[in-house]
């Protein structure tokens, strides 16, 4: 058995060996998913999960696991392949071949993704001050046309929730970015970018209010969209010109989701106050965006990294659920790249395989969790700050644990 701090130093550990194995070493290309136990013929790489591997680097050099040198050869073939790509209007598709970069499964342009992509490639080049990278990095955020995802190509010249995504089949996507969800850090981009989009663009989008038991929280559901922008963005103690603490949101959804797992622990043999979270993830009946409390979509299925990730915001029982899932299934769970991404006991299901953004998230909130290094370093980029400045983010020396979601 390991003890706690030797598991969280194992989980971001084997979360960076993904990202350096399972990156094409000629393209600069990551895998989407691996197996976990064994060398997979998987071709399909995600965008973001290459966001993700960029991110990685810095975090490796300062852990001690890479030297600069690689890191640095690493992140230009990265950024030479990416920059190479097929594109519309700087947007890249979401699924790609790992070697040849062409678009698979007829994906769409993902704003997301490229999001994920670009803030990844913005951390990694302001952390390494690397003059060469930065400006291949600024060429790539440099060339995105926000303006034509926000009008769906002037289409929509008054709109003011940017879309989803395009598709040279069929046009732009129905759905937009217009209720709260993972996408806070694509509008700072997106505000803070050379031609940004309007600032009330961050007004624009619905923040449905959710009460489970004592907690308060913005729509529920994943736990990943409470994750994902607080990984770059450090938004302790700060509310936007709204008067929403999007940290308490997050920290309150963690909290209420595990009040779920427990309330439900009599019917799912998974469940247990140590054992809980609930994200999109691998089931035994195919991948499913599983959440609670408000979107409730639940099998008895946990994936180990939403309980991870969230370590930025209950340090303590995130804690106790990486070594309780530890020691109770590391059997079944563990392997070259720490926990299979999620697990059933109902259903005696344990998934071989791992995903990319998933792990990408888990090492960045241990990372944050440590030293809050990827927190320091965003901070400083100057198109974070324009953007956080244009959502009207300001410091209110609160102590979130006694303030309200919402202030007016």
């Amino acid at each position: 058995m390991m003890d706690t701090q030797t598991l969280l130093e194992q989980l971001a550990k084997r979360a960076f060996d993904f990202f350096w194995r399972e990156t094409h070493p000629d393209s600069g290309f990551t895998k989407d998913r691996a197996h976990n136990h064994e060398r997979d013929r998987f071709e399909v790489s995600s965008i973001a999960a290459s966001g993700y591997a960029l991110a990685s680097l810095p975090i490796a050099v300062r852990r001690g696991w890479l030297s600069r040198t690689e890191a640095l050869r690493r992140a230009h073939r990265m950024m030479d392949g990416h920059l190479q790509l097929e594109h519309q209007r700087g947007w890249l598709y979401h699924f790609i071949h790992w070697e040849s970069g062409k678009r698979m499964w007829q994906s769409e342009l993902s704003s997301i993704d490229t999001g994920l992509f670009v803030m990844g490639a913005l951390f990694a080049a302001h952390a390494f001050e690397d003059a060469p990278l930065t400006r291949k990095v600024n060429l790539f955020y440099e060339r995105m046309d926000f303006q034509w995802m926000l009008t769906d190509g002037g289409a929509k010249p008054h709109a003011r929730t940017l879309g989803h995504g395009w598709k040279p089949e069929t046009g732009f996507l129905a759905n937009r970015w217009d209720e709260y969800a993972e996408h806070m850090f694509l509008y700072v981009l997106a505000m803070g970018a050379p031609n940004p989009i309007p600032k009330d663009c961050w007004d624009a989008w619905r923040r449905p209010i959710v009460h489970y038991k004592e907690y308060e929280l913005l729509l529920g559901g994943p736990l990943f969209i409470h994750q994902m922008s607080h990984l770059y963005l450090d938004l302790r103690g700060r509310r936007d010109r709204l008067g929403y603490n999007y940290w308490i949101s997050s920290r309150n959804a963690t909290l209420a989701q595990r009040a779920f797992c427990i309330e439900h622990r009599a019917r799912y043999k998974t469940y247990d106050a140590d054992v809980w979270g609930l994200t999109a993830s691998d089931g035994p009946d195919g991948y499913r965006a599983y959440g609670a409390p408000g979107w409730v979509e639940h099998d008895g299925t946990v994936a180990p990294t939403a309980a991870m990730t969230s370590i930025i915001f209950t340090p303590d029982l995130s804690q106790r659920a990486a070594k309780a899932i530890y020691d109770r299934y590391h059997a079944r769970l563990w392997g070259r790249y720490g926990f299979g991404n999620a697990f059933n006991v109902d259903r005696d299901w344990y998934d071989p395989e791992v995903i990319g953004i998933d792990l990408g998230m888990m090492l960045l909130a241990l990372e944050n969790h440590r030293t809050g290094y990827v927190w320091e370093v965003c901070s400083k980029i100057p198109a974070v700050q324009r953007g956080m400045a244009a959502a009207g983010f300001r410091v209110t020396g609160e102590r979130d644990e006694a303030a309200p979601l919402r202030s007016t």
